[in-house]
């Protein structure tokens, strides 16, 4: 296993990666740190976690937009309308569930009268 120091922020990390990765590694932290920056330049600098959990919800934003875009035409529709059949489906089954409770709950106080 390899050992980098990276920089971000103007911190060193040592950071372990697997031999022969090095030079990503530094890349990434090179993309990482160019965020930090273009986020200090926008509105200052105000904490260390603060300031890279920033850079953390700018990376996931722009892998969402990523996604997004490799998405065929009317997949997020899909998706949409899948995961309102899946909440439908759900609020059904626990009707149903309830009805069987219920019917039980009439059965068993039949059977002792």
């Amino acid at each position: 296993m390899a050992q980098v120091t990276i920089r971000i922020n103007g911190y060193a990390y040592a950071v372990g990666c697997e031999d022969g990765q090095e030079q990503h590694l530094q890349q990434m932290a090179s993309q990482v740190d160019r965020r930090v920056e273009r986020i200090k330049a926008i509105g200052g600098q105000s904490g260390e976690a603060r300031l890279l959990a920033l850079v953390a919800l700018l990376m996931a934003d722009e892998l969402h937009d990523m996604a997004a875009d490799r998405m065929p035409a009317g997949t997020a529709a899909l998706i949409e309308e899948a995961e309102a059949v899946r909440a439908q489906a759900d609020w059904r089954e626990r009707q149903l569930a309830n009805l069987a409770e219920r019917a039980e709950a009439i059965a068993a106080a039949l059977e002792h009268d």
